[in-house]
């Protein structure tokens, strides 16, 4: 059985402002969040298209780290890939290097990519494009009595009507954004103004990740509402971290209902993607770090409502 499931496997060429180059490193969605989730429970599994020529690199990550790959499927199309244009204000763009076709297929979610043992999970978390958030593949993980936890891969195009972003925004379970990306759907400067405003538009459970300011958690149902500082850490690379954070995140929620938790998880599991290229391999002393870091957090939290 596997309680947690992250989604979508890339190949990332990562250019540093300085011209220094990674090619060919493991990453998307699926192994970032798959890491952040499995520094706290032992249940993990991913649901991705994988090319061949990438299918041993992805297979010997999870066997290092005990993570499940039975929602893998191999094809003979290419593993999504993309270069990752990293600039020195933090600024990040992602061009791909597939076609389009390929990316909708090997990236493409649906309930029957699901093993059985996926679909007893007690929890799901993905990226969405924000115009079109998925919202059939939503519901019917609900239908799984699963939690649901997204986050929109970049800011919307448009401001978004109201009546659409509740629809969407109140089947999530926990919506978790980077301060651009809540902007662009709510707008607002203030970063707990726009969980409040994101609450108001129908959220559950917020969570606004702000960089090296660390994230600020909301609760729509009980208003409780903390900020949470980011682990002080070297950075080495921030690619993946927002993902790591949304994997702790949600194993935390799943294991205790309180947003607290959930976000100190979240803040540790994003600071190790902070200090190396690519996804960390899991290992019984990342995971007693882990713990010592969260120890670290707990009393620099803030209450804010």
């Amino acid at each position: 059985m596997v309680d947690l499931v992250a989604f979508g496997v890339i190949v990332d060429d990562i250019v540093y402002p300085d011209g220094e180059t990674w090619m060919g490193v493991l990453g998307g969605g699926g192994p970032q969040t798959a890491f952040g989730m499995r520094l706290w429970s032992p249940s993990i599994g991913i649901v991705a298209g994988i090319g061949e020529e990438f299918i041993s690199t992805v297979e010997e990550w999870l066997i290092a780290s005990g993570i499940d790959g039975s929602g893998l499927r191999e094809s003979e199309e290419p593993t999504p890939r993309a270069w990752q244009l990293l600039e020195y204000d933090e600024r990040r763009r992602q061009v791909w290097r597939v076609p389009s076709d390929i990316i909708q297929k090997q990236l493409s979610r649906s309930i029957g990519y699901l093993p059985d043992t996926y679909r007893i999970a007690q929890g799901f978390h993905f990226g969405i494009h924000p115009d079109e958030p998925d919202q059939e593949f939503i519901e019917a993980l609900h239908d799984l009595n699963a939690v649901v936890s997204v986050e929109p891969f970049k800011p919307a195009d448009k401001l978004p009507d109201r009546a659409v972003l509740r629809e969407f925004l109140s089947k999530t379970d926990i919506f978790s954004a980077n301060q651009l990306e809540a902007h662009s759907l709510v707008r607002g400067d203030e970063p707990l103004e726009l969980a409040k405003r994101l609450v108001e538009a129908g959220a559950n459970i917020v969570v606004l990740r702000l960089g090296t300011r660390g994230s600020l958690v909301l609760d729509g149902h009980t208003g409780a509402g903390f900020r949470v500082p980011a682990v002080p850490v070297e950075v080495r690379d921030p690619i993946g971290a927002g993902n790591a954070y949304c994997g702790g995140f949600l194993a935390g929620w799943i294991q205790t209902r309180e947003i607290l938790t959930a976000g100190i998880y979240g803040s540790v599991s994003a600071s190790f993607l902070l200090e190396q290229v690519g996804v960390p391999v899991y290992s019984e002393e990342l995971a007693a770090k882990s713990r010592a870091r969260a120890s670290s957090l707990q009393p620099l939290v803030e209450r804010i409502t």
